[in-house]
């Protein structure tokens, strides 16, 4: 029978998660609305 509370003790993340949920959590994206509002900006620059 499976001890689940000995095997969770034994459990160690995998490298390959932790390298991938740092660099979504680090990377410094803007989102949609951001995007839209550069872009509005830039093209006010250029009519200018």
């Amino acid at each position: 029978m499976i001890n689940f509370k000995e095997e969770l003790k034994k459990f160690h993340p995998c490298l390959d998660v932790d390298q991938t949920e740092e660099a979504i959590y680090s990377d410094n994206q803007g989102d949609v609305q951001d995007l839209i509002k550069e872009i509005k900006a830039d093209l006010a620059k250029e009519e200018q």
